[in-house]
């Protein structure tokens, strides 16, 4: 009988616990991303939109000190052409030395060069931001359960909260975050910048052409990746083929045999 009754407090503690979990999941907004799928590939256009759309808005609190500017122009990625590579870098000025003297200097950017940060260091970003570090963006898709989507979902996430829910100042409710708090203001809304190749800037757009870009950064190699994948997979398809044909040889010579 006391084992009986253990059982049944075990069952329910184990049902609303479990009820709780699911219920504490949210459920992200679903896009048919085109890099998704065995053969998925990056949109060029996307990404270099999600490159502009990082560099006007996003970079203003967030570094992507993984990447350098020639990663803009290589294979797999936005495919910037050179000069405009060059031209990208070169907008931007780079603490180098020391010089002869001993002393630090600045100097146009080089393809070569890591994106340059908008903080000198993690305090002065934490201090610009009332007491919260805006992540290094390089691989945020890749360490955010949910990936794209939840990038993308808390872009377009933003709402008045319910009237039972006060936020302090400088705290904004998102649907889609832990808790849903955020202390980063909505940083899209409709033509808030305007694409270089004249695409309507709708927050969507924008919310879906970053994301993109964020992808590719966390993941360059993906396109690499599965084109390799198909190949083995080809080649797995031709070996076994091969394999089974030589065996119903050889199995047929025994059965004449015997």
């Amino acid at each position: 009988m006391l084992k009986k009754k253990l059982f049944a407090k075990f069952l329910f503690f184990f049902i609303i616990f479990n009820s709780n979990l699911l219920a504490s999941e949210k459920e992200f907004l679903h896009v048919d991303w085109s890099f998704k799928g065995f053969t998925g590939k990056f949109d060029r256009s996307s990404l270099q939109r999600g490159y502009q759309v990082y560099n006007e808005v996003c970079a203003a609190c967030h570094s992507m000190n993984l990447l350098s500017y020639r990663n803009l122009g290589e294979p797999g990625g936005p495919e910037f052409p050179i000069n405009e590579v060059k031209n990208i870098a070169s907008s931007f000025e780079v603490t180098d030395g020391p010089d002869d003297q001993g002393e630090m200097f600045t100097r146009p950017g080089r393809p070569s060069d890591k994106f340059v940060s908008p903080y000198p260091n993690v305090n002065a970003a934490t201090a610009a931001n009332g007491g919260a570090y805006p992540p290094d963006m390089s691989v945020l898709v890749k360490s955010r359960k949910g990936g794209a989507d939840y990038i993308y979902s808390v872009l377009m996430g933003y709402e008045d909260p319910p009237a039972n829910i006060k936020l302090d100042d400088g705290v904004y409710y998102n649907k889609y975050m832990d808790g849903n708090k955020i202390k980063m203001s909505k940083p899209l809304m409709d033509d808030i910048i305007s694409y270089a190749d004249g695409t309507k800037a709708t927050e969507m757009q924008m919310a879906m052409d970053v994301t993109t870009f964020l992808t590719w950064a966390a993941e360059p190699h993906l396109e690499a990746r599965h084109k390799m994948g198909i190949k083995v997979m080809i080649f797995l398809i031709i070996l076994t083929v091969l394999v089974y044909l030589s065996m119903k040889k050889i199995w047929s010579r025994v059965d004449s045999e015997m």
